[in-house]
């Protein structure tokens, strides 16, 4: 099950810093994660200082 980054996301770039396989972009105004590329490891989620990830 991969992860989806929600609304929250101030784009600091820390959960992309941390993804192994390079599954999450920058989308402007937030982050993305391809869920073709995510192995859902959990690192991003970890990282993130506001929560905005979960699974989906």
């Amino acid at each position: 099950m991969a992860y989806k980054i929600g609304e929250n996301c101030v784009a600091c770039g820390a959960c992309a810093a941390q993804c192994p396989v390079e599954a999450i972009s920058d989308a402007g105004t937030k982050y993305e994660i391809n869920p073709d590329i995510c192995v859902s490891c959990g690192a991003c989620a970890a990282q993130c200082p506001v929560q905005a990830i979960e699974e989906e």
